[in-house]
């Protein structure tokens, strides 16, 4: 089972890789694909087995890169909503993963 750390290290990554990912496909047809690849894979076909409130947190905040408090805009939530149902998404993980 990986630690909570681990797994917001592993989102930070998919963060990056989703802020940037034009880079990474471009970079893919000269150099191949990063590593970084296998994890979103990972996380993504783990996301696809949450409720859907979970799953759409996800996308929000790790696919289209939106902070909690644009997220909550966007939604009609608190910001403080937000944080405890990433704080359900990252608990989903360690126990799926």
């Amino acid at each position: 089972m990986k630690e909570i750390k681990e797994i917001r290290e592993d989102l930070k990554e998919i963060r990056y890789y989703y802020s940037r990912a034009s880079v990474f496909e471009e970079g893919e047809k000269v150099i191949g694909i990063n590593d970084v690849y296998n994890k979103v894979e990972l996380y993504n076909s783990t996301i696809r087995r949450a409720r859907p409130m979970l799953y759409d947190i996800y996308i929000g905040l790790y696919v289209h890169c939106l902070t909690q408090q644009s997220l909550a805009f966007e939604m009609g939530y608190t910001r403080e909503y937000i944080q405890q149902l990433n704080k359900e998404v990252l608990l989903f993980f360690q126990r799926n993963l």
